[in-house]
Formats: C-alpha cells, sequence, structure tokens
C-alpha cells in the first residue's frame, strides 16, 4: 500500500466529513484523484466501509453520509430529540415521517430521476394528512406486526390532535413550535436547513445538490418498510 495513496485517502476523507465540497469545481484534485487513481479509490472505499458510511456520487460531486446505527457519525435518537426541541420519541418519528413524506414530494419515481422544483409547507401539509389518513385507514392489510400498528397509531393520534396552526398571526406561526402541525413541519424545515439540505427562498424551500444526491441514492438503495407500508397504501 502506497503511503501518498493512503495520505490522498485520508484527505479526501478529511474533507468529507467536514462537510467540505468535493467536487469537479471544488478540491478538483482530489475528485479526480478518486476517479482515476484506482488503489486510492480502494483505499478509500475500505475506510468508509469499516466505518459503516456510505459514499454517494451525484452530478460531478462526492457526498459521504452515517451508514444504519452508526453511532459514531450519525445521530443518536437523543441527540436528534435535543436538536429538534422534542421530549420523547413519538415526537422525533413524527418528524422522521415528515420528513419521508418530504422526500416523496421531492422525488418519487427512480426510473424517470426528475425532481421537482420546490415545496412549501402546505404541499407537506396535504401529504402528511393523506398518507396518515390512507394507512390507518388500511392498518389491517399493509401493517405487519403490533410493533407497527402501535407506532402508526401514535403518529397519528398525535398528528390528528394537533391545531393547524398555534396562532391567528401569521408571523408567529412562521415559527417552529411543536403546537401545532405547522409548528412541527417548521421544526423539519429549520432542521434540514441547519444540514444544508435545504434552501429556503420566500416560504418556497428546494433541495440541495447534497439532499437531491441523499434522496436520490436513498430511493435506489434503503426504500425499506416506511416505503412498502406507504406504496401498499396507495400513496407512491
Amino acid at each position: 500500500m502506497d503511503n501518498w495513496n493512503m495520505e490522498k485517502a485520508l484527505e479526501l476523507f478529511a474533507k468529507l466529513i467536514t462537510g467540505e465540497n468535493v467536487s469537479s469545481i471544488e478540491n478538483t484534485d482530489l475528485y479526480e484523484e478518486y476517479n482515476s487513481n484506482m488503489e486510492m479509490y480502494n483505499i478509500f472505499g475500505s475506510m468508509i466501509e469499516k466505518l459503516n458510511l456510505t459514499l454517494y456520487q451525484y452530478k460531478g460531486a462526492l457526498f459521504i453520509t452515517a451508514g444504519e446505527k452508526n453511532k459514531v457519525f450519525g445521530y443518536t435518537n437523543e441527540e436528534l430529540r435535543k436538536m429538534l426541541g422534542l421530549k420523547v420519541n413519538k415526537e422525533l418519528y413524527m418528524c422522521y415521517f415528515i420528513i419521508y413524506n418530504i422526500i416523496t414530494l421531492f422525488y418519487k419515481d427512480s426510473s424517470s430521476y426528475t425532481f421537482q422544483e420546490y415545496i412549501k409547507s402546505e404541499d407537506v401539509l396535504r401529504s402528511v394528512d393523506g398518507s396518515l389518513s390512507s394507512i390507518i385507514s388500511k392498518m389491517d392489510v399493509i401493517v405487519k406486526n403490533e410493533l407497527e400498528e402501535n407506532s402508526f397509531s401514535a403518529i397519528a393520534l398525535l398528528w390528528d390532535e394537533l391545531p393547524l396552526t398555534h396562532s391567528t398571526d401569521l408571523s408567529v406561526n412562521a415559527r417552529a413550535y411543536k403546537s401545532s402541525k405547522l409548528g412541527y413541519i417548521k421544526i423539519v424545515f429549520n432542521f434540514l436547513k441547519e444540514q444544508n439540505l435545504f434552501i429556503e427562498v420566500e416560504e418556497r424551500y428546494y433541495a440541495s445538490v447534497r439532499f437531491k444526491a441523499l434522496i436520490e441514492n436513498y430511493f435506489e438503495d434503503f426504500r425499506g418498510r416506511l416505503y412498502a407500508i406507504m406504496s401498499e397504501g396507495g400513496l407512491n
């Protein structure tokens, strides 16, 4: 193993893990080395595999994300609750469900690779209302066990008990409070912005290139059980 290739692999890892852009435009030497140097490519691939990380290459750029249950580079439920200002897991699962609906709004079909240009809070509101209603109405058909049933029932009950807004003052409703449906959506929007996954322009939310890379590869590799449930519910 060549020390120079190891150093380049470590340099690439350091850039990506700290959120720096590595692409055909920024840090181009590392991007080109990754794509043309097989030994460096293999060293880097072995490194991230052992660290339970996943690399995505999308439109001339590299992106890295934590693998499932990665407690070193990913977030635990407790850490996410603190970041989002939540107290219990059902509130966090509600945010997960909102994020999943956001993903399906942006990107529905892996065969066409087309993205919706932007979304607004009312789009997400309609999507969450519709998906929860459909899942609950077909619960006896699409869920496979008591845990799934209880999880969706808890989310649906929490969502159903929330008012649409928490104030008649529109400027207040633009804030992130977990006391209303729009408040929960705003909490999620703010989190995605902080993670450099969303770009906000006059209450329109655009997926960043990083988010598009994660969404597209998620649909290819990690759709998982929630995707199956929503598909069976006629939502995808």
